[in-house]
């Protein structure tokens, strides 16, 4: 099932700053793992893991 990828590829982009403005520590860490992740599924055209990787990342960060 594809996504509008314009909204992923905003998402991606939103969560990306995110992760980089995040303090150092164990809840940074997990975001760009997540983050990682998501990109891998997103050059592997699986967006719905994409999403729930981005999902991850934000609320790793929360």
């Amino acid at each position: 099932m594809k996504l509008n990828t314009n909204t992923i590829s905003e998402k991606m982009k939103s969560v990306k700053a995110s992760c980089g403005g995040a303090p150092f520590g164990e809840k940074r860490t997990q975001a760009w793992r997540h983050y990682n992740a998501a990109e891998a599924a997103h050059k592997a055209n699986d967006d719905i893991k994409t999403k729930y990787e981005l999902d991850a990342a934000k609320k790793a960060l929360a």
